[in-house]
């Protein structure tokens, strides 16, 4: 059975963290840290070498099985990552009113936090934990 190569560790969040100190979104990076944490009522946790996550739950397909995420993000070459629930469409109404991103399968894709409405992307990110704690 196929288990993911990305898992929770005992990784730095704050050093992880503090290798964007020198580019424009590390204070986006630390709000996202602020905000998440506030969300999700967890404390941060690397998953991987670069991804920051909150809270976790079980899951097991048909061919997978292990923990993931509930919510989290990343600092990509291109733009931040903020895995979220999958499922967009589902959530039409208020993404329609965020602002500037893409999304992929899981991720949504931002440049910066200025480009989003923070009040609608903090209840997306309560809806989302709503979601996954029920998974």
């Amino acid at each position: 059975m196929y288990e993911p190569k990305t898992k929770q560790n005992e990784g730095d969040v704050q050093k992880y963290l503090d290798s964007f100190k020198e580019e424009e979104r590390y204070s986006d990076l630390l709000k996202l840290l602020e905000l998440m944490s506030a969300v999700s009522g967890c404390p941060a946790k690397m998953w991987g070498t670069q991804i920051v996550g909150f809270d976790s739950y079980s899951y097991k397909g048909k061919s997978s099985q292990g923990e993931w995420f509930c919510i989290g993000f990343s600092a990509r070459k291109q733009n931040i990552s903020l895995y979220i629930i999958s499922g967009f469409e589902k959530e039409t109404e208020l993404l329609n009113t965020m602002g500037k991103y893409k999304t992929g399968k899981g991720c949504m894709y931002i440049n910066a936090l200025s480009d989003i409405n923070l009040e609608i992307f903090e209840e997306f990110l309560k809806r989302s934990m709503v979601v996954m704690r029920t998974w």
